[in-house]
């Protein structure tokens, strides 16, 4: 059974930094491949950031430059760090995981979802 379990999330000030962790069991993040979403109140998921299996990454145009996903395969725990917070960058936050090797942007195809980790950014 694999569970994803979201953490490090919570009120910051705009310009401030967060850094969000989920702790994967029952896969090996290094693995597979990894995702970082985001739902804003009254918004559709959207895409943030995957990491390949290799640790290969991509960010979505408005959050590049901002964030950084990393992992450390040691605690099978994938991050986001997120800097320069702006008060769009207000939502649930989810990582999931696809049971394969190479990242991508498409929702559909991850498997696995965390609860979620709740971010909000005061102006």
């Amino acid at each position: 059974q694999v569970q994803l379990v979201e953490s490090g999330g919570g009120l910051v000030q705009a310009g401030g930094s967060l850094r969000l962790s989920c702790a994967a069991s029952g896969r090996t993040v290094s693995n597979v491949a990894m995702g970082w979403f985001r739902q804003a109140p009254g918004k559709g998921r959207e895409f943030v950031a995957p990491m390949s299996a290799v640790g290969g990454t991509t960010y979505a145009a408005a959050v590049k430059g901002r964030l950084a996903m990393s992992r450390d395969n040691a605690k099978n725990i994938v991050y986001l760090q997120m800097n320069d917070r702006k008060p769009e960058d207000t939502a649930v936050y989810y990582c999931a995981d696809r049971n394969l090797r190479v990242g991508t942007s498409r929702e559909e195809t991850y498997e696995y979802w965390g609860q979620g980790t709740q971010v909000t950014v005061s102006s």
